[in-house]
C-alpha cells in the first residue's frame, strides 16, 4: 500500500494547478477522501490487478485505488492540466500509477495491460454511457476482459442500467448490461458532494461479467434489435420489431407486447434466430 499522506489537500492540488472543472469536459471533482474510499471498497477484490480510472482530475479516486490491493493504476486523462496536477502522485505512487494523456473513447484499454483488469471510475457525464456501451461490447467478446466495472454516472443512468423488466427506465442499456454482467445499483452520491456540484445525484453502478453458456449472438445484433425496440418504445413490437416478426411465435412472443415487456433472455434469443437466417 503507497503511503501519500504527505500530499497536499485536493483542494491545494486545484488551486495550485488552476484546476477548475471545465463544463465542456464533463468535469465534477470529488474532495472527500472517505468517499473516494468508498467507492474503492465497492469495487470488491482489486487484488493484483490492473484498475483503469477513467478522468481522475486532481487524483481524489486515484489516491484511494492507489491505497487498494490493485497491482496497477492506470489513469486515463484528456485534460492536460490534470496531467500536470497529477505529477506529484505519479511520483509518490513509485511506479504504482501510470498516467495516459487520451481520450477514453477512443482508447483500447485491453491493449495497455494484461488480466486480471478492473475499471474504477468517476466517469465525465458527457461520455458515460458510450464508454460503457463500448467496455460492454469488450466482455461479449471475452468476459475475461475485465473483472469488474466500478462506475460512477448521473442516477437516471444508473436507473436505465439496473432497471427490472417492465420498469419505466427498463430499455437498451439494461439489456446490454444484464445480458453481460450481474449489475447492482451501489450507492448514491449528493450533489453536494462534487466540487462544483452538479445539477443531478450521482449513483454508482457495480458491474460483474458472467460466463455466457453456449453461442452467444454477436454484439452488434443485440444492439440492433434492441436500438429498434426501444427507439419506438411505445409501439408494438409487431411494428417496432416488424423485420423479426418470423420469429415471434418460436420464442413465444406475442406481437402486441411492447419492448418494455420483453425480458433480456426474449431479446438475446430473438438475436440468435436472426443471425441463424
Amino acid at each position: 500500500m503507497t503511503d501519500l499522506s504527505h500530499l497536499p489537500p485536493l483542494r491545494d492540488v486545484i488551486r495550485d494547478h488552476d484546476l477548475r472543472a471545465e463544463k465542456k469536459l464533463g468535469q465534477n471533482f470529488l474532495l472527500d477522501l472517505n468517499l473516494t474510499d468508498k467507492i474503492a471498497r465497492a469495487a470488491g477484490d482489486l487484488s493484483g490487478c490492473t484498475i483503469f480510472e477513467i478522468g481522475p482530475g486532481p487524483g481524489g479516486l486515484t489516491r484511494s485505488l492507489l491505497g487498494s490491493a490493485a497491482q496497477k493504476v492506470i489513469a486515463v486523462e484528456y485534460d492536460p492540466r490534470a496531467i500536470k496536477a497529477l505529477e506529484d502522485l505519479k511520483e509518490a505512487a513509485k511506479g504504482q500509477l501510470d498516467i495516459l494523456h487520451a481520450d477514453a473513447l477512443e482508447t483500447d484499454l485491453c491493449s495497455l495491460a494484461p488480466p486480471p483488469r478492473a475499471i474504477v471510475a468517476n466517469l465525465p457525464y458527457n461520455i458515460a454511457t458510450p464508454l460503457l456501451v463500448n467496455w460492454l461490447r469488450q466482455i461479449r467478446n471475452d468476459h475475461g476482459n475485465y473483472r469488474s466495472m466500478t462506475l460512477m454516472f448521473q442516477k437516471e443512468v444508473a436507473q436505465r442500467i439496473t432497471a427490472a423488466l417492465g420498469d419505466k427506465a427498463y430499455g437498451r442499456l439494461a439489456v446490454l448490461a444484464q445480458w453481460l454482467c450481474e449489475v447492482k445499483l451501489s450507492f448514491d452520491v449528493p450533489a453536494s458532494a462534487f466540487t462544483p456540484p452538479p445539477k443531478v445525484t450521482s449513483s454508482i453502478v457495480h458491474l460483474r461479467p458472467r460466463t455466457l453458456e453456449g453461442q452467444e449472438p454477436a454484439f452488434e445484433t443485440v444492439e440492433n434489435i434492441t436500438a429498434a425496440a426501444f427507439g419506438q418504445r411505445r409501439k408494438m413490437i409487431r411494428s417496432s420489431l416488424k423485420n423479426y416478426i418470423k420469429y415471434f411465435d418460436q420464442i413465444g412472443l406475442d406481437e402486441t407486447m411492447r419492448a418494455e415487456n420483453m425480458s433480456v433472455q426474449q431479446f438475446i434469443d430473438l438475436a440468435k434466430l436472426a443471425e441463424k437466417d
